[in-house]
Protein backbone atom coordinates (compact mmCIF):
# COMPACT_ATOMS: atom_id res chain seq x y z
CA UNK A 1 0.00 0.00 0.00
CA UNK A 2 1.33 3.41 -0.96
CA UNK A 3 1.90 6.22 1.51
CA UNK A 4 0.67 8.74 -1.05
CA UNK A 5 -2.54 10.42 -0.06
CA UNK A 6 -5.29 12.63 -1.38
CA UNK A 7 -4.56 15.97 0.26
CA UNK A 8 -8.26 16.81 0.53
CA UNK A 9 -9.56 13.59 2.02
CA UNK A 10 -6.62 12.74 4.26
CA UNK A 11 -3.44 14.79 4.45
CA UNK A 12 -2.06 12.49 7.17
CA UNK A 13 0.10 9.58 6.12
CA UNK A 14 -0.41 6.12 7.54
CA UNK A 15 2.57 6.44 9.91
CA UNK A 16 1.09 9.55 11.53
CA UNK A 17 -2.31 7.92 11.86
CA UNK A 18 -0.76 4.82 13.44
CA UNK A 19 1.40 6.92 15.76
CA UNK A 20 -1.68 8.77 17.02
CA UNK A 21 -3.66 5.52 17.38
CA UNK A 22 -0.84 4.05 19.49
CA UNK A 23 -0.74 6.97 21.95
CA UNK A 24 -1.54 6.19 25.55
CA UNK A 25 -4.34 8.77 25.71
CA UNK A 26 -8.09 8.67 26.23
CA UNK A 27 -10.00 8.33 22.97
CA UNK A 28 -11.21 11.96 22.98
CA UNK A 29 -7.67 13.28 23.39
CA UNK A 30 -6.50 11.05 20.52
CA UNK A 31 -9.33 12.50 18.46
CA UNK A 32 -8.21 16.04 19.30
CA UNK A 33 -4.62 15.20 18.36
CA UNK A 34 -5.88 13.74 15.07
CA UNK A 35 -7.87 16.91 14.31
CA UNK A 36 -4.88 19.13 15.12
CA UNK A 37 -2.55 16.96 13.02
CA UNK A 38 -5.00 16.97 10.13
CA UNK A 39 -5.37 20.76 10.26
CA UNK A 40 -1.61 21.21 10.68
CA UNK A 41 -0.97 19.19 7.51
CA UNK A 42 -3.60 21.17 5.59
CA UNK A 43 -1.98 24.42 6.71
CA UNK A 44 1.42 23.11 5.62
CA UNK A 45 -0.05 22.33 2.19
CA UNK A 46 -1.69 25.75 1.89
CA UNK A 47 1.38 27.67 2.98
CA UNK A 48 3.94 25.44 1.26
CA UNK A 49 5.14 28.32 -0.90
CA UNK A 50 4.76 30.97 1.80
CA UNK A 51 6.16 31.50 5.26
CA UNK A 52 3.92 30.56 8.15
CA UNK A 53 5.11 33.78 9.79
CA UNK A 54 3.31 35.79 7.13
CA UNK A 55 0.15 33.79 6.81
CA UNK A 56 -2.20 35.30 4.30
CA UNK A 57 -5.79 34.90 5.48
CA UNK A 58 -6.93 35.42 1.88
CA UNK A 59 -4.85 32.41 0.82
CA UNK A 60 -6.57 30.32 3.49
CA UNK A 61 -9.99 31.68 2.47
CA UNK A 62 -9.30 30.94 -1.20
CA UNK A 63 -8.21 27.40 -0.41
CA UNK A 64 -11.37 26.73 1.62
CA UNK A 65 -13.55 28.18 -1.15
CA UNK A 66 -11.84 25.91 -3.68
CA UNK A 67 -12.43 22.87 -1.46
CA UNK A 68 -16.10 23.74 -0.99
CA UNK A 69 -16.60 23.58 -4.77
CA UNK A 70 -16.35 19.80 -4.40
CA UNK A 71 -19.51 19.95 -2.30
CA UNK A 72 -21.21 22.99 -3.86
CA UNK A 73 -21.72 24.33 -0.35
CA UNK A 74 -20.75 27.88 0.64
CA UNK A 75 -21.63 27.20 4.29
CA UNK A 76 -19.03 24.41 4.28
CA UNK A 77 -16.41 26.88 3.07
CA UNK A 78 -17.27 29.40 5.78
CA UNK A 79 -17.22 26.81 8.56
CA UNK A 80 -14.05 25.16 7.25
CA UNK A 81 -12.34 28.55 7.05
CA UNK A 82 -13.30 29.49 10.61
CA UNK A 83 -12.09 26.13 11.92
CA UNK A 84 -8.76 26.25 10.06
CA UNK A 85 -8.19 29.90 10.95
CA UNK A 86 -8.87 29.17 14.61
CA UNK A 87 -6.59 26.13 14.59
CA UNK A 88 -3.90 28.11 12.79
CA UNK A 89 -4.01 30.75 15.53
CA UNK A 90 -3.94 28.08 18.25
CA UNK A 91 -0.97 26.29 16.66
CA UNK A 92 0.89 29.54 16.07
CA UNK A 93 0.45 30.68 19.66
CA UNK A 94 1.47 27.27 21.00
CA UNK A 95 4.51 26.97 18.73
CA UNK A 96 5.79 30.34 19.93
CA UNK A 97 5.20 29.27 23.54
CA UNK A 98 7.38 26.17 23.12
CA UNK A 99 9.98 27.93 20.95
CA UNK A 100 9.33 26.14 17.67
CA UNK A 101 8.31 27.24 14.22
CA UNK A 102 4.73 26.21 13.51
CA UNK A 103 5.75 24.16 10.48
CA UNK A 104 8.14 22.16 12.70
CA UNK A 105 5.48 20.98 15.16
CA UNK A 106 5.36 17.21 15.58
CA UNK A 107 2.78 14.81 16.98
CA UNK A 108 4.43 14.93 20.42
CA UNK A 109 3.94 18.71 20.41
CA UNK A 110 0.29 18.33 19.50
CA UNK A 111 -0.14 15.83 22.32
CA UNK A 112 1.37 18.38 24.70
CA UNK A 113 -1.05 21.03 23.43
CA UNK A 114 -4.03 18.72 23.94
CA UNK A 115 -2.85 17.64 27.39
CA UNK A 116 -2.31 21.24 28.45
CA UNK A 117 -5.62 22.43 27.08
CA UNK A 118 -7.80 19.36 27.62
CA UNK A 119 -10.35 21.38 25.60
CA UNK A 120 -9.88 22.62 22.04
CA UNK A 121 -12.93 24.86 22.08
CA UNK A 122 -11.14 27.95 23.38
Amino acid sequence: MSNHFDSLSNPLNMEAIQEIDNLDLPIMQKHHVRILAHCHQILKIIYADNSFEYQDKNLLREWCDNQSKHFDDKKFSDLFYRQLESTSTKLSTFSKKIGKNIEDLEIDDLVLLVEQGKDLSS
